[in-house]
C-alpha cells in the first residue's frame, strides 16, 4: 500500500473500507448489467445498486475526509462517521440482497419479511440522517486553506442535509396507493407509478415528476461545490481575473446560492409530476431565472477582481474574521 493511500485510509477507516466495498460492489454490479438479462420496474436489474453503490462510495470518501479535519471534536466525529459508515453498509447490503432475490427494496411492504428489509432500510437512512446532521454542524467552526473551500465545505454540507432529507418526501403512500394497497407503500414518481419510462441507468422519469432528482443534486453538494472551489484555485494560478481570493469565495457563494435554489426547484419540479426533461411553465421561467442571475452575478465578479477584497488596497485586512460561510465577520 502506498504512503497517499495509507494517509487516506487513516482519515477515517471505517468509512474508507465502506468505500472500498463499494468500488468492489460497483465493478460486480457492471458485470451484472451486462450478463444478467432481468429487469425489476422496467429497469436493469444491476442498474440501482451500482448507483448506490458510487452515490455511497463518494460519500463515505468526502466524509471520511472532512472528519479527518476536525481534531478538536475527531473522537465524537469519529464516532459518528462509523455509525454512518454502519447503516450505509446495511442500506447497500440490503440493496444488492433484494436484486439478487429479483424484487425491490424500497417501499416494499408485500409481506412480513420484506416490512422488515424495509423498515430496517428506514431507520438505517433516518440515523445516518441525523448523525450526518450532527456531524455537519461541527463544519461550522473548520478552516481550510482557503476562504472560498471553506464556505464551499459549509454550504455543501447544508445543501447536502436538505438533498438526503428529499429521500423522506418518497416514503408516504400515494393516493393509488391508499384507493388500492399493493403491497408498495411510498413512491419516487409523482402523477405516474414507478416503473415507467425514465433515463437510461439514472431511471429518472421522463414523462412524470421525480424526487430522486433533487436527492441526488442536493447530497451530492458536499462534492460538488468544494471540487468547484478547487478548480477555482486551480484556474487563479493560470488566470489572473481569477487570482483574487476574495473572487474565488464570491464565485463559490453564487454557486452555491444557485446550486441550493435549483435544488429546491427540482424537488418543487417533482411535487408538481414534472419531469426534470420536461420543464414548463413556472418552472421553466424560474430554472432559467436561476441560471441567468447566477452566470450575470458571476460575470460582475470576475469583472471586478478583487477590488474591495481582503488584503486589497483600500479594502479590508486580509486578517479580519471569516463569518459562517467564509465571508468577512465585521462584528
Amino acid at each position: 500500500m502506498s504512503a497517499g493511500l495509507r494517509r487516506a485510509v487513516a482519515w477515517h477507516p471505517p468509512l474508507m473500507a465502506l468505500a472500498a466495498l463499494t468500488a468492489v460492489c460497483a465493478v460486480a454490479c457492471v458485470v451484472g448489467l451486462v450478463v444478467d438479462p432481468r429487469t425489476i420496474l422496467g429497469a436493469p436489474a444491476w442498474a440501482k445498486p451500482l448507483k448506490f453503490s458510487l452515490s455511497i462510495g463518494l460519500y463515505a470518501v468526502t466524509w471520511a475526509w472532512l472528519i479527518a479535519h476536525l481534531p478538536r471534536r475527531r473522537v465524537l466525529a469519529g464516532r459518528l462517521g462509523t455509525v454512518i459508515a454502519a447503516t450505509l453498509l446495511v442500506e447497500q447490503v440490503l440493496i444488492v440482497w433484494a436484486v439478487a432475490t429479483g424484487t425491490t427494496s424500497h417501499f416494499n411492504v408485500s409481506d412480513g419479511l420484506h416490512v422488515v428489509v424495509w423498515g430496517t432500510m428506514a431507520v438505517a437512512i433516518t440515523v445516518m440522517y441525523l448523525c450526518t446532521f450532527v456531524t455537519s454542524l461541527m463544519l461550522v467552526g473548520l478552516r481550510f486553506p482557503t476562504p472560498a473551500l471553506t464556505a464551499a465545505v459549509r454550504a455543501g454540507a447544508l445543501i447536502a442535509l436538505g438533498g438526503i432529507g428529499v429521500a423522506f418526501l418518497m416514503t408516504g403512500p400515494t393516493g393509488a396507493q391508499i384507493a388500492s394497497p399493493t403491497g408498495i407503500v411510498g413512491a419516487h414518481a409523482v402523477g405516474v407509478v414507478d416503473g415507467g419510462p425514465g433515463l437510461a441507468l439514472l431511471g429518472w422519469s421522463t414523462v412524470g415528476g421525480d424526487y430522486r432528482v433533487a436527492h441526488f443534486v442536493g447530497m451530492h453538494a458536499l462534492q460538488a461545490l468544494p471540487l468547484a472551489a478547487l478548480l477555482l484555485g486551480a484556474l487563479g494560478r493560470r488566470v489572473p481575473l481569477l487570482a483574487s481570493p476574495v473572487v474565488q469565495l464570491r464565485l463559490v457563494l453564487v454557486a452555491a446560492v444557485a446550486y441550493g435554489a435549483a435544488t429546491v426547484l427540482l424537488a418543487v419540479q417533482a411535487s408538481l409530476g414534472q419531469s426534470v426533461v420536461h420543464p414548463a411553465g413556472a418552472v421553466a421561467v424560474a430554472a432559467w431565472a436561476i441560471a441567468g442571475a447566477a452566470v450575470a452575478v458571476a460575470a460582475v465578479v470576475a469583472a471586478r477582481g478583487g477590488r474591495g477584497a481582503l488584503g486589497a488596497p483600500g479594502g479590508p485586512s486580509s486578517r479580519m474574521r471569516t463569518g459562517p460561510f467564509g465571508g468577512v465577520d465585521h462584528s
